[in-house]
């Protein structure tokens, strides 16, 4: 039998605070089955999805071009390239495919075209889930310490859109995390971490370092100088500047200005995607994929994305959610841009 310590994604397991029920165990057995079974032609159809919402950008820019709906299109080409990011993060949990080949070569194709290393990313990841809020959390640096103030996080966006700070994202997914700015301090060492997955993570990022080194020179071969701008610019300038305020923004609304660290029911929240315009609205542009399901997420890694609602129900229906961070995205959005709280001495 295989040995796959220190590759597992673990199940939070730490008692929710004051709440009356341990909702890690809630479920039983019979429950939760067909909540983990994959389907490939439910990951098929989500791969499909974010494929033509790309091509729709891309259309959208080759026929606005050069009017202002050019940005539009742009604007599309962020919100699809933030989908294959979500994507290569359910590969980089397993959950893709039930072949373990199948599922890691299309997680680290779908990485590869979006300048990140799927394998490192699972390196990385599992810390935050294993650790989540603790000093080992590499994601803390991204989403804590908020609210930080209005005038903070639209600087930070600001930024983002800029391309100022995609050089972060991009170290992030290579196995370099931000310093924490609370702490001053970065990732700690992998210790639960299997050298198996680490020596992936360093095949996995030359890769990815090749094939964005070959792309340009293969436009460029292909179709001269015209062909290469238009790469630059249908692909790469929306991951440095479009797509980057959107994982600044879901990062923060899915751990940002939560107040209770010590269970997942209270440190991770799930933003309603219906209800009003506004959560509509997340539902495109920030929650692709039910990733707007992140406390359930948490509380049971094993259940595949298109899962993630009936979870969220069958949570709801035993009573396991009430004082559980679940907000529509206005009290979220009203939450991460309140005024910086002041520090206790």
């Amino acid at each position: 039998m295989q040995d796959i310590t220190g590759q597992a994604f673990q199940d939070d397991t730490r008692r929710p605070g004051d709440h009356s029920v341990r909702a890690r165990r809630l479920l039983t057995g019979e429950e939760l089955r067909p909540l983990t079974e994959l389907s490939a032609a439910r990951s098929l159809l989500a791969i499909a999805q974010t494929m033509a919402l790309i091509a729709v950008g891309m259309a959208l820019c080759f026929l606005t071009w050069p009017s202002l709906w050019f940005l539009a299109g742009w604007l599309v080409i962020g919100v699809a390239q933030h989908g294959l990011f979500i994507l290569a993060h359910e590969a980089a949990h397993y959950r893709l495919f039930a072949n373990r080949r199948l599922n890691d070569g299309v997680g680290r194709l779908i990485g590869m075209c979006s300048g990140i290393s799927m394998c490192t990313y699972r390196v990385t990841h599992r810390l935050h889930h294993n650790h989540l809020y603790g000093p080992q959390d590499p994601d803390t640096a991204i989403h804590g310490g908020y609210p930080r103030g209005r005038a903070y996080l639209l600087r930070k966006l600001a930024e983002d859109v800029l391309g100022l700070n995609a050089w972060k994202t991009f170290a992030y997914f290579f196995g370099s995390p931000a310093i924490n700015e609370e702490t001053g301090k970065g990732l700690r060492p992998l210790g639960d971490t299997s050298p198996v997955l680490r020596a992936a993570a360093r095949q996995d990022r030359w890769l990815v370092l090749a094939l964005h080194v070959a792309a340009p020179l293969l436009a460029w071969l292909l179709g001269g100088l015209q062909a290469l701008g238009w790469y630059a610019a249908l692909w790469l300038l929306p991951l440095l500047t479009t797509l980057q305020p959107i994982l600044r923004l879901r990062a923060i609304c899915e751990h940002g200005a939560v107040t209770d660290l010590s269970s997942p029911l209270t440190a991770a929240r799930s933003n309603r995607t219906q209800g009003n315009g506004l959560n509509w609205l997340g539902r495109f542009f920030l929650f692709p994929h039910h990733v707007n399901y992140h406390l359930e997420h948490h509380l049971y890694p094993a259940v595949p994305h298109y899962r993630l609602p009936a979870l969220h129900r069958l949570l709801a229906s035993k009573g396991a959610l009430q004082g559980a961070e679940v907000r529509d995205l206005g009290e979220t959005l009203h939450l991460i841009f309140a005024p910086r709280r002041p520090r206790v001495h």
